[in-house]
């Protein structure tokens, strides 16, 4: 099998199911946001830095990403109680567990941080904008056509979880946190 077909070489590609949309379409910049936040997360798996629980939670992540992108780029408007398979509220209660245990061993929060410290932790914020733009088009295809609340759930879980795991690997590195200032 050649893994190119030509079709969408005029600007349209296809749905699961074999509808064709322009690839300009909300949906597709949805699931395509998504995936990127995936391939920018295997970056992050690789830092030497993570811990067993973060690339176990990470890897997790990444199977439920590959499961809200099938998901996003399937046209369920024959079928608008469908739901996204292998996403629900135990993977979003995983996340937060997660954050839970990470928050703990911080200390608290008193000023914006600004992205950065060590270079997971700039990679785990990278992660986080791509995510905060992954709901903000996963909620503007929402405006359009039928998307589950859980995948918005999801994403908005997920950019808390990578927040608090680029101060983790600031902390686990010994790297200041640095906070944003209004004078300089």
């Amino acid at each position: 099998m050649k893994i190119y077909t030509r079709t969408g070489d005029a600007g349209s590609t296809s749905l699961v199911g074999g509808k064709r949309v322009s690839k300009a379409s909300l949906r597709l910049d949805a699931y395509g946001t998504v995936d990127e936040l995936n391939s920018f997360l295997g970056l992050l798996v690789t830092e030497a830095l993570l811990d067993d629980d973060s690339v176990r939670t990470l890897q997790m992540v990444q199977n439920k990403l590959f499961n809200v992108g099938a998901y996003l780029a399937t046209d369920n408007t024959d079928n608008p109680m469908a739901e996204p398979a292998g996403l629900g509220h135990k993977a979003i209660g995983e996340l937060e567990r997660q954050i839970d245990l990470m928050t703990d061993a911080l200390p608290p929060l008193r000023a914006f941080i600004l992205p950065g410290g060590c270079r997971a932790a700039a990679q785990a914020n990278v992660c986080r904008a791509v995510c905060r733009r992954a709901e903000r088009r996963v909620v503007a295809l929402a405006q359009e056509a039928r998307v589950d609340d859980i995948v918005i759930r999801f994403l908005n879980r997920l950019s808390d979880y990578l927040f608090t795991l680029g101060r983790h690997l600031n902390r686990l590195s010994l790297t200041p946190e640095l906070e944003w200032s209004k004078e300089d």
